[in-house]
């Protein structure tokens, strides 16, 4: 069954950034783009363990730190093709609040 989590305001990440929170057992990164959407994916790379937070941030795209892999954020596939990332739920209540949901 499917469980929200509140990660605090949208706030603490500055527009273009990413930041990894811990969420149960689980480490989540959350990106905020420039346009002020937010994402949420696995915190590591699938091919070198990245850290994914500290990546570069585009539009919807997401380019690992290690080795420049790049990321769609809406459906976590890579644009070259082999591992992808596995993509959370994430919203923002109207208080600026995000809403992670994890299964």
């Amino acid at each position: 069954m499917p469980q929200v989590h509140a990660l605090g305001p949208v706030a603490q990440i500055p527009e273009g950034e990413g930041r990894t929170f811990t969420v149960g057992s689980r480490q989540v990164a959350v990106f905020r783009t420039r346009a002020g959407k937010v994402y949420a994916t696995q915190a590591e790379c699938p091919h070198r363990q990245g850290p994914l937070a500290d990546g570069l941030l585009g539009t919807d795209t997401l380019v690992c730190p290690l080795h420049e892999w790049s990321f769609d954020l809406n459906t976590g596939e890579s644009r070259l093709g082999g591992c992808s990332l596995t993509v959370y739920p994430i919203a923002q209540a109207p208080d600026g609040t995000l809403l992670l949901t994890l299964e």
